[in-house]
């Protein structure tokens, strides 16, 4: 008899595992059988939008967004001195420019929208968060 846990035999550990990754992918797929009951398919050309808004599903782009921005404007506005600021600002020096265009920096976009003074806009969460509808709003138009 082989042992996974101490006490537990092996096919009777797989199993309770199985089971309980099996209930949890159940729990996680709320909207699905709204698409299964209207029967859409790819045939009936529906706007990946429309899909959202009847699953009530966000759109993964728009939140990646969101929570980039959000981050920014938490890193902007601590002050205990951590890498966070210094990691976003930093510029390598390899002795060597790169031929073409300069890569694009993370914190480029943000730029785009609050300015180039972004960490003194940060500051003020009522400017951060009115600007934060744009800034989701461009980041998912360009990506």
């Amino acid at each position: 008899m082989r042992t996974a846990h101490p006490g537990i035999e092996v096919d009777k550990w797989h199993h309770a595992i199985h089971r309980d990754v099996l209930d949890t992918v159940r729990h996680q797929q709320v909207a699905l059988p709204v698409l299964d009951s209207n029967r859409v398919s790819l045939r009936d050309q529906i706007r990946n939008e429309e899909i959202r808004r009847r699953t009530r599903v966000t759109d993964i782009a728009q939140r990646v967004a969101k929570l980039k921005w959000q981050w920014a404007g938490h890193i902007a506005r601590r002050t205990d001195g951590r890498w966070g600021l210094k990691v976003l600002e930093w510029r390598p020096r390899t002795g060597k420019r790169s031929v073409g265009r300069p890569q694009t920096r993370w914190t480029d976009d943000i730029r785009r929208v609050a300015g180039s003074r972004w960490r003194q806009a940060a500051q003020d969460r009522a400017l951060w968060n009115s600007l934060q509808k744009t800034y989701v709003q461009q980041w998912t138009s360009i990506g």
